[in-house]
């Protein structure tokens, strides 16, 4: 079974092709960085016209890369939700529509088990069932994982997700958009010690998140001390810092209540080096396993729609002649793999 997966929830247009015995056959990706640079932020409206733009030549470019014609697609699978609801409603109605002029099922894909099955795509892949930590953009979630569609959320952000408050304070920092990736970057040259984070919500029993509070520590932290590079990278440091160490704690309470080892991280905060790093200490000391996706799927992308699309798709699950889009869609009402 082939299948081509379409990926349009934001702001990146993601098409890949995988292959059910050869694995992934192809892999495209066009970001819209530098289209919502000047904004700060993504602009839905600008994101959802460039979609319309790139999806159909990424598709053509992604057969190309593959050796394959319309004639060797077994399948169409496209994210559905949760994300933009004009971005989800691109990649769904052009992969609806080729599917129907290719004459082949299409289904719809939730875009946090796009991310959850990410690590799948490795050569070693993690073995059910494990923890996942979910931190992809506006999400931040723990979730006990027994198989595929059999989800159960532990616990999750209850105001700013870990990728939103990397932004944001990155923002605040006055580096540019995308923040998150800059803020890392700047903390690899920060001093340990010099900057002391809360690690929320950690002092209180449950698996729950928050970080809008360490927002407003950085802010109050740039806002009373100088601006020179040094001190802005101890800030950068001890920020990464807090939030790193606030969800390894939360991991750690998440296999002890469940008496599970292994630990899935995905998500674009999953390429963070020092989560990692805080995730296998933990890992090892608990004598148990951690994996992750590499660095060019922990972002979205269309090789892992294609990877969860295929899944369902082979559990007899289709979209019919409709269309979904479904911007707000719980992870653990999916139905699991039969």
């Amino acid at each position: 079974m082939r299948i081509l997966g379409i990926e349009t929830s934001c702001d990146e247009t993601g098409v890949a092709i995988y292959d059910e015995e050869k694995g992934l056959l192809s892999h495209q990706l066009y970001s819209q960085v530098k289209l919502h640079a000047d904004y700060g932020g993504v602009v839905p409206e600008l994101a959802s016209r460039d979609h319309v733009k790139k999806t159909i030549p990424l598709v053509k470019e992604a057969l190309k890369e593959a050796n394959l014609t319309s004639a060797d697609i077994d399948g169409i699978a496209y994210t559905a939700g949760p994300g933009l609801v004009g971005a989800l409603l691109v990649g769904a109605t052009i992969g609806r529509s080729i599917a129907y002029a290719w004459d082949v099922p299409a289904v719809p894909v939730h875009h946090m088990e796009g991310h959850l099955l990410a690590p799948m795509l490795e050569d070693n892949p993690p073995p059910f069932p494990f923890i996942a930590l979910l931190v992809s953009g506006g999400h931040t979630m723990i979730v006990e994982v027994k198989a595929i569609g059999e989800y159960q959320i532990l616990g999750e952000s209850i105001d700013d997700a870990a990728g939103e408050a990397f932004d944001k304070t990155a923002k605040l920092m006055g580096l540019d958009y995308p923040g998150g990736p800059l803020l890392s970057r700047l903390a690899e040259k920060g001093t340990p010690g010099r900057f002391k984070f809360p690690r929320p919500m950690t002092d209180r029993p449950g698996l729950d998140m928050s970080f809008s509070g360490l927002k407003t520590f950085a802010a109050n932290t740039i806002s009373g001390n100088d601006n020179d590079e040094q001190t802005r990278a101890d800030i950068a440091y001890a920020f990464q810092e807090a939030v790193c160490a606030t969800l390894a704690i939360k991991c750690k309470r998440a296999l002890q209540q469940t008496g599970m080892k292994r630990i899935v991280i995905a998500g674009g905060v999953s390429a963070n080096k020092q989560l990692r790093l805080e995730l296998e200490a933990l890992a090892k000391k608990v004598g148990g396993e951690v994996y992750y996706p590499r660095t060019e799927f922990c972002t979205d992308n269309g090789a892992m729609i294609a990877y969860a699309g295929m899944q369902r798709l082979k559990n007899g699950e289709t979209s019919g002649l409709g269309v979904k889009a479904q911007p707000r869609w719980p992870i653990d009402q999916l139905e699991p793999i039969a």
